[in-house]
């Protein structure tokens, strides 16, 4: 059969040049004999495959020498609580609550301390950013947490928050390297990979040096001490050393494609084939304020439950997959990672404007 559209919100499209090289390589990695996925996490080859990705991750991030780079297991929402436990030193703690994930965050971490929600935008189910230049930050706050990028609601943060000095924690997991971060603004930044990177089961963690020490919260488990992973390269146990492989490959695309720069004009074409249509569209509606917008993941809606599960269905059966909305908001979202083709996008607005003249 031939691939489909892939809108998933994650795990999400891979580029098809990485899946056919991986595929090559399925059975003999480059001589080895054997496929990644069987190969020693503590041998040479293995070594070679984690080193030049994270070589290859610091060239596209301009990641500072000092930053580690950990790739590690459990999804960002494990590390909803290895922050906390890593960062609060005073027990204190500013969430910036702008949709689901960074609201999940904000819960887990209360059990670790003092969480101040500082701003919020659930008073318009999560449809835009809140004013974020000039926050009650509090002076005991170990760190101010966002979720930079809102995989349901389709936000995403277009200027930093004014931390006041304190340590700003991301999650990125559903922008990550679809355009250029300054990794110097953050303390930490952390994603999932299954939407811009790579198979689900891995966690990429770019942590500034002085926040990996000892002195984490009494009953930390080893394995969630960030010390734990940077004294040992991700390598204290056995990492998900498929997930890794790829990544590497990824990274590898990305800097054929030009870099993150050029990752960024590329989404932002993306994007603006999808919201043009959908703003002039009388049936189908964005739901986010149009200047929050992500470049990732549109959610739009017709306002008639019937009418949009024809759409998905109808939609689905054409090979534009993965387009329900996610089950706390409904409607549509179609997410549009670096992988989604122009073309993909290109064909959903098309097959929108079909269903939008039959079904008027």
């Amino acid at each position: 059969m031939s691939r489909v559209y892939n809108f998933s919100a994650g795990p999400a499209m891979l580029p098809v040049e990485v899946l056919k090289e991986a595929a090559s390589e399925m059975l003999d990695y480059q001589g080895s004999g054997m496929s990644v996925m069987e190969m020693s996490h503590r041998s040479q080859v293995f070594q070679n495959i984690i080193d030049e990705a994270e070589a290859d991750l610091r060239d596209l991030l301009n990641i500072p020498d000092n930053y580690k780079v950990l790739f590690l297991q459990g999804g960002a929402s494990q590390q909803f609580a290895a922050v906390p436990m890593n960062l609060m030193k005073n027990g204190v703690a500013d969430y910036i609550v702008t949709g689901q994930w960074a609201k999940k965050a904000a819960q887990e971490a209360e059990k670790y301390g003092k969480v101040n929600v500082i701003a919020s935008s659930a008073d318009k189910t999560f449809s835009y950013i809140p004013d974020c230049s000039d926050l009650p930050i509090d002076e005991d706050a170990d760190y101010v947490y966002i979720c930079e990028n809102n995989t349901i609601y389709g936000t995403k943060y277009k200027e930093l928050p004014n931390t006041k000095g304190k340590t700003l924690v991301a999650d990125v997991s559903s922008c990550f390297l679809s355009e250029p971060h300054d990794v110097e603004k953050y303390g930490v930044l952390y994603g999932g990979v299954q939407k811009n990177i790579g198979p689900a089961g891995v966690v990429i963690a770019i942590i500034r040096e002085d926040l990996i020490r000892d002195d984490v919260l009494p009953g930390t488990p080893t394995m969630l001490k960030y010390k734990t992973q940077a004294d040992k390269s991700s390598l204290y146990n056995t990492p998900p050393c498929y997930g890794i492989y790829i990544c590497g490959k990824v990274f590898k695309w990305l800097k054929k494609q030009g870099g993150l720069a050029a990752m960024k004009e590329h989404n932002e074409k993306k994007a603006k084939i999808l919201y043009d249509y959908l703003d002039q569209s009388k049936m189908f509606k964005g739901t986010v304020v149009p200047k929050d917008r992500s470049l990732m993941n549109v959610p739009f809606v017709i306002g008639d439950k019937d009418l949009e599960a024809k759409f998905v269905k109808e939609a689905d059966a054409a090979g534009f997959v993965n387009l329900k909305g996610h089950r706390t908001v409904g409607g549509m979202r179609a997410s549009i990672y670096n992988a989604m083709p122009i073309e993909g996008v290109e064909a959903l607005v098309e097959f929108m404007k079909k269903f939008e003249k039959e079904n008027a």
